[in-house]
């Protein structure tokens, strides 16, 4: 079976790097919050083009520690989509926030400017005292047009990056828009580690003194807390992971441009709507998403020829057993609810071989013909 993702072969094609890696924090003796995190987080914040950078446990507590950082509290109403990973709205959940939702872009499937502007018309819209952007599959929202939105509403903003590793707009890259930008190192990510990670990216400094509180227990000193903080360290396994995976990241997202460019071909006459790129777009195609009417149809065929497929995702979040039960829509939904119908991801990650490709095209290229 050809797998939609492989975090194995991720580890294999650069095996003697990482292993190295983890042999020399094994023999370090310090294993949190040493010089391997301190090491990547430099690194981290020069690829992605902002001034800091500061490692946490994992991409929903990125979130919830940028959020509380920027005063955002119990009762506070959020704005983002719900078209995202439900770590998305579970951030917010963690602190008692509100999420009020927006449409997407249909052919984009990232936050739409105009739906964005409507909610900010209503009461509730108007309360909102947050934004979190969410770059879906690879692709960055329309930040150029968000960010006026957002800052005459008053709003902080938060991007939530956690598909965007090395993705820009305009040449400005993913988490250096906003106030805070948030990363996940999850191990299907484009940058990946062995085991859960994340990072929180800005270039104000008092925030990432906050950040730098809240993640270790508010402590300013040791074992001495002067805010309600948390435990959301990254460790130094996964930092000294993370730092050799950071030195092909590039590499890594031109392997999954040009698988992308290869499935754009094949798929150009068919019935399938294919991923468009925004104008000024740096896609780095965490996922390949395709819309097809006869989703289900194709998954089977796909299968049948040894290929997995995967729908990200088949519910969106306002749409799950948790969240319909509450008002979270002021404004209606419609290409949110649309899209969730149609989607399909198909298997893209750097070690793809050639071979596998050409069977997937080739069963894509029997299908759209019948």
């Amino acid at each position: 079976m050809i797998p939609q993702s492989n975090p194995k072969a991720g580890y294999l094609a650069h095996k003697e790097e990482i292993d190295v890696a983890i042999r020399r924090v094994l023999d370090s003796g310090w294993y949190i919050l040493g010089q391997e995190v301190s090491a990547f987080e430099h690194e981290f914040a020069s690829v992605v083009g902002n001034k800091w950078s500061i490692g946490v446990a994992s991409g929903t507590d990125a979130l919830e520690l940028a959020l509380r950082a920027l005063g955002i509290s119990f009762g506070d109403k959020v704005i983002t989509v719900s078209h995202t990973a439900v770590a998305t709205v579970a951030a917010l959940g963690r602190i008692g926030a509100t999420p009020l939702f927006v449409d997407i872009d249909p052919c984009r499937y990232t936050l739409a400017p105009e739906s964005l502007e409507e909610l900010l018309s209503t009461q509730e819209g108007r309360e909102a005292r947050a934004l979190i952007v969410v770059h879906l599959y690879g692709q960055m929202a329309d930040m150029g047009a968000i960010m006026p939105i957002a800052r005459r509403a008053g709003l902080a903003v938060i991007e939530d990056c956690a598909q965007a590793h090395g993705a820009a707009l305009n040449g400005i890259g993913a988490g250096c828009w906003g106030d805070l930008g948030c990363f996940s190192f999850y191990p299907t990510k484009n940058l990946a580690a062995l085991g859960d990670g994340g990072a929180i990216v800005g270039a104000d400094a008092s925030l990432a003194n906050k950040i730098r509180l809240l993640r270790e227990y508010g402590w300013q000193e040791r074992y001495v807390s002067t805010e309600f903080g948390i435990n959301s360290r990254l460790d130094e396994m996964q930092a000294a992971i993370l730092r050799v995976r950071l030195k092909h990241l590039e590499a890594d997202n031109n392997c999954r441009r040009a698988i992308a460019n290869s499935y754009d071909e094949a798929l150009a006459t068919s019935a399938f709507a294919i991923p468009r790129r925004s104008p000024g777009a740096q896609h780095v195609f965490h996922q390949y998403v395709i819309k097809a009417l006869n989703r289900d149809e194709l998954r089977a065929q796909l299968k049948a020829h040894g290929i997995a497929t995967l729908v990200h995702y088949p519910l969106a979040v306002h749409q799950q057993p948790v969240y319909a039960t509450s008002s979270f829509q002021p404004v209606p939904l419609p290409h949110t609810e649309e899209v969730v119908k149609q989607i399909l991801s198909l298997p893209i990650f750097p070690e793809l071989s050639q071979q596998d490709r050409e069977t997937i095209v080739s069963a894509l290229s029997l299908f759209h013909s019948n």
